[in-house]
């Protein structure tokens, strides 16, 4: 996977501490890992943003971001009352697959959901994906109503033609509920995707040495984790 596509099934998931995860594990399978931003907004021109969160907790990737708006909503929205030009999905895909060339992986992380538009036309990330033919990583919540938002972003991947190269429960509760418990099976039904990592709530509040160690404890093997899922499954059964 060269480029690696990495949605959230809404906001406040944990997409952006999936992805310092996926590249944490990466990098310690031995692989250059490059991380780009497709459209960071909240924050000032002089903030870290999102791809500098991934770094600090990941290590030694290369960052990028195609644009950046003071407001925080979506792209095209915070593009318009900046009076700034709107990123179109072109301009990922171009960014993404330069990168590529320099990196053995790169990961796209886009803003929000899957559909959150980038541009008046209504441009996406699943635009960027289908223009990049890359597969892309789902990074859904553990508790109740995750179904929903999992299986509409999946289907959606699969009618534009994507793959999704699995699921990753973006926040996993010290002491999960009935709810938690009862996705794990349910998660891959609902998606027809394998559930490749479970990273637990707080993850990003450890030490960054402390985070790297653990990343690949999270992930399964096809993010160049450890971690599995029947076995965790098993674990935590109702």
């Amino acid at each position: 996977m060269p480029v690696l596509v990495i949605t959230g099934t809404g906001t406040e998931v944990g997409k952006t501490v999936v992805t310092a995860a996926v590249a944490a594990s990466a990098l310690a399978a031995g692989r250059s890992v490059a991380v780009l931003k497709a459209a960071q907004t909240g924050v000032g021109p002089d903030e870290p943003g999102d791809a500098a969160e991934v770094a600090r907790l990941a290590g030694a990737v290369t960052t990028a971001e195609v644009a950046r708006y003071p407001d925080p909503l979506a792209p095209a929205t915070a593009a318009r009352r900046a009076g700034r030009a709107p990123v179109h999905p072109h301009e990922v895909a171009e960014a993404a697959a330069k990168l590529a060339t320099e990196h053995d992986l790169v990961l796209v992380e886009g803003a929000g959901g899957l559909l959150v538009r980038f541009d008046a036309a209504g441009g996406t990330l699943a635009d960027a994906a289908q223009l990049l033919s890359a597969p892309v990583l789902v990074v859904a919540s553990a508790g109740l109503g995750t179904l929903n938002t999992t299986e509409l972003t999946a289907r959606e991947l699969r009618y534009r033609r994507l793959e999704p190269a699995g699921i990753v429960i973006g926040s996993w509760p010290a002491e999960p509920d009935l709810a938690c418990r009862c996705n794990l099976a349910d998660l891959p039904d609902v998606a027809e995707a394998p559930l490749l990592g479970a990273v637990p709530a707080g993850a990003a509040a450890l030490d960054p040495a402390d985070f790297r160690t653990s990343a690949p404890h999270w992930l399964a093997p096809r993010l160049d984790g450890t971690w599995d899922a029947e076995a965790f499954r098993v674990r935590q059964a109702p």
